[in-house]
């Protein structure tokens, strides 16, 4: 077997099991001594699994690790020691290791590596770590009599589908040698009531460590002993008839795994042969329509339907739940926390909704600062709390939800609230606000200060924050994702960052409308109404136009400005109501196409550009239309 031809599953599987590692060790850490049970229950079993993968792969550095992880959370699961701080800081030091560790092996970088301090740290006391030989007793076995290596196995408690697991390690067992029997049998093993303990008579030449380590790569074998010079006769026609039939064709017909891996490279693929498909369907109904031709008509719809389920099935495949991001983020808070000697509650809300796995990807390292900043600049100190009479530890919230078309990802703390008074003298120090200026009440303005590129009211440059780049790194791609990024914060109480972001960048519904010549599009998630422009309705206020509506004053844009085009008239305008969070405007055009659903494509401007767009699309007759990125325009 060629290692590297599975090095990339390696890293993929490894990094699930890392990021249960970590937040089963934040658990531990917070848990009581009477319920530190079942995170060193979860650690064990994934450090045990990456040592499986590890002797596999061939990666010693990772194998020597995992295993002396895997030898101390043995010994506290037996109850030969207790887990002090220290040696919980120890195990988080390791998880890290470990983390660089498989990277380095991933990419055949393991030769650079050195675990041997930290693997020596780990085992702190006299190995304990049983022999083979003289394991825990299994019970009784019945296995015939006969010459070979007969081998008694016990899997681990609570071991899920222990049948299908003990035929993996039979799976093992044939590759050293023939097996000659069995006990229990392979039909008894697939019994409910299988209790993970069996026996198997091996015809090898292979060493006791060399059939131990083979089995126990299984993964979830708990104990391996092997009793050699054990006479047996030779094999009758009855013991092979009873083995054919253990592996007969009723057991082998267990179902395949529900879920595969694929490479995203070959989501991103289907994608776009969904979205040519899409072009080439506007195309067909145009064609369709310039013909009275019924047979016609009716096919080009049935391809439409067709097509438009294939769009639904790729950009499904593409959603993941956002916990796979999130699921990181309680090792980042809970480091944070502790660098800046505060105490921090973080929890998560929302983690089934679904995002598009592009979009999710991209606003990790986004959430990463806001979280960061939330710690150091939100979240007070323990003594600076209970003095305002709060508890001690400070409560930081990370939630997802579903609004209309799009999700909102809000990062909630508890703390003191901006401090608008440092951001003013702050603006004004850098000559963003006037200098006469003596309150700054509007969380939006706030936002727009704060995002502004080196701004900071740290006092200090930390690891944490301080450098003025957080907020506008963030900001900045909330707008390259077609999204709006909000502020509310109330002093004392704390503050809330809202990210409104699209469900999915490939394909939007989106109002088509034309200036002159040239074609743009909405996207519908910020359309709410379309009317005809009556003059009667529009006023002005302080030399800018606005549009009364149902009582309410609404800002009027003109896509003909904004868009750098001469001012011209058209015999029947038509003006377009957007809207994003509580903000709207409304924006006249000279006329509407229609909805369409379109596929986004990248767009880079030339220098000099409106930044009011962020994609362009291919229309049905082929002409190209720019799409408004309308967080710009509010």
């Amino acid at each position: 077997m060629d290692p590297s031809r599975y090095a990339e599953l390696f890293l993929t599987e490894a990094r699930d099991h890392l990021t249960a590692i970590n937040q089963a060790l934040i658990d531990l850490e917070q848990a009581p001594n009477d319920g530190a049970r079942e995170p060193v229950d979860a650690i064990f079993r994934a450090v045990h699994t990456v040592k499986g993968m590890s002797g596999v792969m061939g990666y010693n550095a990772v194998g020597s690790l995992s295993h002396a992880m895997e030898s101390l959370l043995a010994r506290v699961r037996a109850g030969e020691e207790s887990l002090t701080p220290e040696q919980v800081s120890l195990l988080f030091d390791a998880a890290d290791a470990l983390e660089q560790t498989i990277e380095a092996s991933s990419s055949a970088q393991e030769s650079a590596l050195d675990v041997t301090s930290l693997v020596e740290r780990l085992q702190g006391r006299p190995s304990h770590t049983r022999s083979v030989a003289q394991g825990d007793d299994h019970g009784a076995y019945t296995l015939p009599d006969g010459s070979g290596v007969a081998i008694e196995i016990a899997l681990e408690a609570g071991t899920i589908l222990p049948g299908a697991r003990a035929q993996l390690v039979l799976a093992r067992a044939r590759s050293l040698g023939a097996v000659q029997g069995i006990a229990p049998t392979v039909a008894e093993m697939m019994d409910e009531g299988f209790d993970g303990r069996f026996a198997v008579r091996l015809q090898t030449d292979a060493t006791d460590a060399t059939i131990t380590s083979t089995l126990l790569a299984a993964g979830f074998v708990r104990d391996v002993r092997v009793v050699r010079a054990v006479p047996r006769p030779a094999s009758t026609p009855d013991a092979d008839a009873r083995f054919a039939a253990a592996w007969s064709s009723d057991v082998l017909k267990a179902p395949l795994q529900r879920y595969v891996r694929i490479d995203l490279r070959r989501l991103d693929h289907l994608m776009n042969l969904a979205g040519e498909l899409m072009i080439v369907r506007g195309r067909l109904a145009q064609r369709a329509a310039q013909h009275d031709d019924p047979a016609l008509d009716d096919a080009v719809a049935e391809a439409s339907r067709l097509i438009g389920e294939v769009q639904d099935g790729v950009l499904g495949g593409r959603m993941v739940p956002v916990w796979q991001v999130f699921d990181r983020f309680p090792r980042v808070v809970r480091d944070a926390a502790m660098s800046l000697g505060k105490e921090v509650e973080f929890v998560l809300e929302g983690r089934e909704i679904e995002l598009d796995r592009t979009l999710l990807e991209q606003i990790a390292d986004p959430l990463v600062h806001l979280l960061r900043n939330a710690i150091d600049h939100g979240v007070e100190a323990p003594a600076v709390r209970v003095a305002a009479g709060k508890r001690a530890t400070g409560r930081l919230t990370l939630s997802a939800t579903r609004e209309r078309s799009a999700v909102v990802i809000r990062l909630r703390d508890d703390g003191g609230g901006i401090d608008r008074h440092r951001v003013l003298r702050k603006a004004q120090g850098m000559g963003l606000v006037d200098a006469e200026r003596e309150r700054l009440d509007d969380d939006d303005e706030i936002l727009r200060l704060i995002a502004r590129p080196g701004f900071s009211t740290a006092d200090r440059v930390t690891e944490i924050s301080g450098r003025g780049v957080g907020i506008d790194a963030v900001a900045s791609r909330v707008r390259a994702l077609g999204g709006l990024m909000e502020l509310r914060s109330v002093e004392g109480q704390g503050t809330t960052f809202s990210l409104r972001l699209p469900v999915t960048l490939a394909v939007i519904p989106a109002l088509l409308a034309r200036v002159g010549d040239e074609s743009y599009a909405l996207p519908l998630t910020h359309v709410t109404e379309t009317m005809q422009l009556s003059r009667s309705t529009v006023r002005t206020v302080r030399g800018r136009e606005v549009l009364v509506l149902r009582e309410e004053v609404i800002p009027l844009l003109h896509l003909r400005s904004v868009v750098g085009l001469s001012a011209g008239s058209a015999s029947s305008s038509h003006l377009v109501i957007v809207e994003m969070a509580d903000r709207r405007a409304g924006l006249v055009v000279d006329r509407l196409l229609g909805r369409e659903e379109i596929v986004v494509k990248p767009f880079d401007a030339v220098r000099g550009a409106a930044s009011c767009f962020n994609g362009a699309t291919i229309m049905g007759d082929g002409s190209a239309a720019l799409i408004l990125e309308v967080s710009s325009l509010l």
